[in-house]
């Protein structure tokens, strides 16, 4: 080793480096921990863990201290105290040329702690599995980690901190080359330090906000992903950032296949594509222009699915967003290059190597991966005004059969439901104010027209009968609001619609009942609203 090992900031000849006497490793994910442990210990650095890890270590030969031998204090509550002793905490924090602090290390028997190796309790992988409970979620915060990561951090100066697995090789490669880390490292991982506390904190605010509770500060964490052309428009500066532990299948997460560098809105399109039929258990498909669904349908088979949505409004379609919420098909691709359809994008969780094969024929047709879909329980929806932005839930809420409630003295037939609970799916991801028409054709749920973005109701009904023509016909009718007042219903009543649901709550639901009754039209109200601006 070349360079000269020195103990204090103030000696600038060369690298301020220190070296590693007595780490403490307790890590969450083990991956590669035994491997960086073995060279600590060549290096004659002791050892101190807690629990698993020890074991771990401990079952690789590795010589390993106990933690609460080293302090003399066992662990208590089940783990949830262990690491939060003076013997711990001082020998992280104590500035190493300050008299009094080292003093007062040697009178309270407190030794020096030159590295922490730690990552923190899965918090965000817990809360992302199914059924997981709220005792369960709390379980995995973690509270000594993130204190003995801080207090490490903070004294950077003399301390070397590791929370990334990514990191341990280059640590060694540091202690093998100088015999210690300098300076300059010290404080790169420290910073990841501070990154990783403020992101976990953020996710376990986040997770309990959902329960209950005031939302008082936004922190936002995104590194950029692409530098963008140009934004929705040509003059408009536009860069796409991504969220670095968002780890669900989305849009940000695809994998791109093929085709031209997406665009702003390709991005915004297909982002609409993948999140509507996210939300069907079924095979379903769709078809989106400007964010907005020209056909989707439901069906046994993905491609039935595709076929039937494409053909609810084939006009519309030329430079469309496909959706699929199960793996593109050779079938697929075959309508497409058959038909000679202009697809802008195709977004689903996989593609059939068969289809590729088409596809690739053209170039610039962008396909995107996105792996097994599923939702984000804790997905967040921002939207920015001038010098602020509003932030929500993401609108997750299914409409299930138990949400119905007749209004009017015609029940709904089964068939009826099921479409009605398809439209209602359907119209959640139209622009408000906005109605879905859809039918059962064959078995296959299907929208027969959709009106989006209207500012009235009723110019909305009238759009979506006008996309629809006789298709409508015996179709049912799904609203994202309450209507307001009875010429909606007496609309769709023209175009022969059978059934409507919508959310109710308009000063005059009694009124508009009484229209359907009339009508002879079903009624159902699910005290659901899902209006999308």
């Amino acid at each position: 080793m070349t360079n000269k090992v020195l103990r204090s900031p103030e000696e600038t000849c060369a690298p301020y480096i220190i070296p590693i006497k007595r780490a403490l490793i307790s890590v969450s994910d083990k991956t590669g921990i035994v491997d960086l442990a073995k060279e600590l210990e060549k290096m004659g650095v002791e050892i101190l863990s807690t629990g698993g890890t020890a074991k771990v270590l401990q079952d690789a030969k590795i010589k390993v201290k106990e933690v609460s031998d080293y302090t003399g204090f066992p662990e208590i509550m089940d783990g949830r105290v262990k690491t939060l002793h003076p013997k711990i905490h001082g020998g992280l924090l104590a500035v190493r040329d300050d008299k009094k602090h080292m003093d007062s290390a040697k009178k309270n028997d407190i030794e020096m702690i030159d590295m922490v190796v730690i990552n923190l309790y899965p918090f965000q992988k817990t809360i992302q599995k199914e059924g997981v409970t709220e005792e369960e979620a709390i379980e995995q915060i973690d509270i000594g980690g993130p204190a003995m990561l801080r207090s490490a951090a903070k004294n950077f100066k003399y301390v070397t901190v590791v929370t990334a697995i990514k990191d341990y090789p280059s640590v060694i490669d540091a202690l093998k080359t100088h015999g210690g880390i300098p300076l300059e490292m010290r404080r790169s991982l420290a910073v990841k330090v501070f990154e990783k506390t403020s992101y976990y904190d953020q996710k376990i605010t986040e997770y309990l906000k959902t329960k209950g509770g005031e939302v008082e500060l936004l922190n936002l964490h995104y590194e950029k992903a692409q530098q963008l052309r140009y934004g929705e428009n040509p003059h408009q500066k536009a860069v796409f950032f991504r969220d670095p532990r968002n780890h669900y299948p989305n849009v940000t997460n695809a994998k791109q296949l093929q085709g031209k560098e997406l665009s702003f809105n390709n991005i915004v399109d297909a982002n609409a594509a993948i999140e509507l039929v996210k939300d069907f258990a079924r095979p379903t498909a769709t078809v989106i222009k400007h964010t907005n669904p020209c056909g989707v349908a439901s069906a046994d088979t993905i491609t039935t699915a595709l076929i039937k949505a494409h053909q609810v409004d084939p006009m519309s379609a030329f430079g469309c967003v496909i959706g699929l919420n199960r793996k593109c098909t050779k079938e697929i691709a075959e309508y497409i290059r058959d038909n000679k359809l202009f697809v802008e994008i195709i977004i689903a969780p996989e593609f059939e190597k068969s289809a590729l094969s088409i596809l690739k024929q053209k170039q610039n047709l962008r396909l995107l991966e996105t792996g097994e879909l599923r939702i984000n329980p804790v997905e967040r929806d921002i939207k920015t005004v001038s010098g602020g932005m509003l932030v929500q839930t993401a609108d997750q809420y299914i409409v299930t059969e138990k949400d119905l409630k007749v209004v009017t003295k015609l029940k709904p037939t089964e068939e009826q439901i099921r479409a009605m609970l398809f439209a209602r799916n359907v119209v959640k991801h139209v622009k408000s104010n906005s109605v879905v028409f859809a039918t059962i054709e064959d078995g296959v749920e299907v929208t027969t027209g959709i009106g989006a973005g209207q500012m009235s109701r009723v110019d909305a009904v009238h759009i979506a009968t006008h996309k629809g023509g006789k298709r409508i016909k015996g179709s049912i009718l799904a609203s994202d609001a309450f209507f307001p007042f009875s010429d909606g219903v007496e609309e769709a009543h023209k175009a022969g619609v059978s059934a409507i649901i919508q959310p109710g709550g308009s000063v005059r639901d009694a009124e508009v009942f009484k229209r359907a009754d009339e009508l002879g039209i079903v009624m159902v109200v699910t005290g659901i609203r899902s209006f999308k601006h």
